[in-house]
């Protein structure tokens, strides 16, 4: 981060405070594009008081805005993501190097779009997946997923409990990752797993209880059972979603998994 120290942003007595200086100094900026609140403050209910506010900022490309130095810039109050709108445009899609970024505008909401609707459109590019996209993610990470759990169950034949279970540990984010490209979804960052699943049930037969029952029970000590409980759930869901030829690759393979 440019250690240069420009006027703003401001810093109040509270992080609302703050939050109210940045956004009345940044919207008369001819430079700025947009700005998008995300994080906790975006997010219904998940506020606690110890909160900041997490913006996004979007520059007019070639924009002199000071504002340009304030990328990465972190208080208990405000934290700022500085781009350009051609940035603002690939960030979190696939390809971007901050990919993993995507989840933080499923929710996000636009504070100030100076290009009359532009910014909002963008946005909402990236609330959900594409056709195209959660197709081509679900079978990417059905394949890791399959190939993460097939590793876990043969280190518990083979009698190798503790490589067996930080291999089913690391199942999990591959698994979720299919759970949700098979819906359409982005995979929410672990704090919003269960807001997630609660405000937006993913409606495949299985509750959000259930879900995260055997997410728990897996990364609690690796059972078999567990593991072979989801992976039922997530066969299913994937071979009616059309993904059979990613399930069928594995052969007899499969006959570990389904126990």
């Amino acid at each position: 981060m440019n250690h240069h120290q420009p006027t703003f942003p401001v810093i109040g007595p509270s992080s609302e405070d703050t939050m109210a200086a940045f956004v009345a100094q940044a919207t008369v900026d001819p430079d700025v594009a947009g700005l998008i609140l995300s994080g906790s403050q975006a997010h219904e209910g998940m506020q606690t008081s110890h909160s900041d506010f997490d913006v996004h900022v979007v520059l007019r490309e070639g924009a002199p805005s000071p504002i340009r130095h304030l990328d990465g810039f972190r208080s208990a109050h405000l934290d700022l993501v500085v781009m350009t709108l051609n940035d603002f445009r690939r960030r979190g899609l696939r390809g971007d190097p901050m990919s993993w970024l995507r989840y933080a505008y499923v929710h996000a909401q636009v504070l100030f779009d100076g290009l009359d609707g532009v910014i909002g459109s963008i946005l909402d590019t990236k609330r959900t997946l594409s056709p195209a996209e959660a197709d081509a993610a679900a079978a990417r990470y059905l394949d890791a997923y399959v190939n993460q759990t097939y590793r876990s169950l043969k280190n518990h034949r083979d009698g190798r409990p503790e490589p067996a279970h930080l291999d089913a540990a690391e199942s999990i984010p591959f698994a979720l990752e299919v759970v949700f490209a098979l819906h359409q979804g982005v995979r929410p960052y672990n704090k919003f797993l269960q807001w997630e699943l609660d405000r937006h049930p993913l409606n495949d037969g299985w509750s959000t209880g259930q879900l995260l029952s055997a997410i728990h029970a897996i990364l609690a000590d690796g059972t078999p059972t567990a593991q072979r409980a989801l992976f039922a759930h997530i066969e299913q869901a994937a071979r009616t979603a059309g993904h059979d030829h990613v399930l069928d690759a594995w052969g007899e393979d499969l006959v570990l998994l389904r126990g």
